[in-house]
């Protein structure tokens, strides 16, 4: 039994590289509410958050970057060198995340709540948990993501990978291992096998294929079976400048969701949404140019939020190509307002937006709640 009362709880682990963020975004296409422990780790130092004096007063005034936020790339380094310096940060984070983590399972709306973090065998989380899921993957494998994801040279991700427990050891403890070593079709069936298997009742967890009629419109939700059929979409409503196999769009299931908007059960447009340290980013935007603007905006982004909400979001970026006179007056309409990504104060979202801006593309942002987790104590 988990700790949070009607809720089915997967810790989910593995070493560096092994692909727990992807493992992550399946669990939550197929229902479950997805918490990154990892993530929440950074918002807890940021500038503003309940950990940023507490790391300064432990480490001192060097680690403070020009923009005032704590240098995560010198605590790093600082802490990885030093055992008694990882466990007097640990001894300032694990509670604040632990809190944090509380809070969102709560609160969540969701049956199955999935907890990933890296140490989640070593602290209080794993008994919180119903079943723990580890991912694992060979080491070259392991090297060639952290070089090509996380820019790491081949010693430093060599270095970072050995400075960790065996895989074995999580391997040994797991209710659930996920080989993530093949194409994503591959580790998909495996969790799909996993989570029919562990997940108590599964016929009443829908798919959260939501439906909202907006007029004659309606939103669904795209599904990784869907694969053919939303790159098919994509490349017919991107006039060819975005052509997709169902391949690409299976291997975007490991990092976003697809929301499909119909017109009398015909697709007419779709939007390409991902959440990520409680921030909603909408990059991809295809419409039919027969439909109105303003009402596919509506529809599509009226489901943005709602979903986004959900995952208890606390504000929602959107990536639309620049043209402001077709889309700037149905945006302000519903809410959102241009900025850059350097007007965003929270750290957070400053950093989200910075990630997903893409060259040809303006921002617009809406605070979607004020209650924010990890506001200073």
């Amino acid at each position: 039994m988990s700790t949070w009362p009607g809720k089915y709880v997967i810790g989910l682990t593995g070493n560096i590289g092994t692909g727990k963020s992807v493992v992550r975004k399946m669990l939550e296409h197929l229902g479950a509410y997805g918490i990154d422990a990892d993530s929440l780790s950074h918002r807890a130092i940021a500038k503003g958050a309940p950990g940023f004096q507490p790391v300064l007063d432990t480490f001192g005034r060097w680690l403070v970057d020009p923009q005032g936020q704590i240098d995560r790339a010198k605590l790093g380094r600082l802490v990885f060198n030093d055992s008694e310096a990882l466990k007097g940060l640990e001894a300032i984070v694990h509670p604040l995340v632990r809190q944090a983590v509380d809070v969102m399972a709560t609160r969540a709306s969701q049956r199955v709540v999935v907890v990933e973090a890296i140490k989640l065998l070593e602290g209080s989380l794993r008994a919180s948990c119903d079943s723990v899921w580890v991912t694992a993957a060979p080491e070259e494998l392991q090297v060639d993501r952290l070089m090509t994801k996380r820019g790491m040279g081949r010693d430093e991700a060599l270095a970072r990978m050995r400075a960790q427990p065996p895989q074995e050891e999580k391997i040994s403890v797991a209710n659930v291992v996920i080989e993530n070593s093949g194409s994503f079709e591959e580790t998909w069936q495996q969790v799909l096998a996993a989570w029919k298997t562990f997940v108590p009742q599964p016929e009443s967890l829908p798919l959260a294929q939501k439906r909202a009629a907006e007029g004659e419109y309606s939103v669904i939700r795209g599904r990784p079976r869907d694969s053919a059929m939303i790159a098919e979409l994509i490349t017919r409503l991107s006039a060819g400048a975005k052509p997709t196999s169902p391949e690409d769009v299976m291997a975007a299931f490991g990092e976003r969701a697809f929301l499909i908007l119909q017109l009398d059960a015909t697709a007419v447009g779709i939007a390409g949404w991902q959440v990520e340290n409680l921030v909603a980013r909408t990059t991809e935007f295809f419409i039919n140019p027969v439909v109105p603007m303003e009402a596919a905006f509506k529809a599509l982004i009226a489901q943005v939020e709602q979903a986004s909400l959900d995952l208890q979001c606390e504000a929602s970026l959107l990536f639309v190509p620049q043209d402001p006179a077709a889309q700037e007056t149905s945006l302000k309409h519903l809410g959102y307002e241009w900025r850059t990504p350097q007007s965003l104060v929270v750290q957070a979202w400053h950093d989200a937006a910075l990630e997903s801006m893409q060259p040809g593309t303006v921002m617009y942002f809406k605070q979607l709640r004020q209650d924010r987790v990890l506001r200073p104590i």
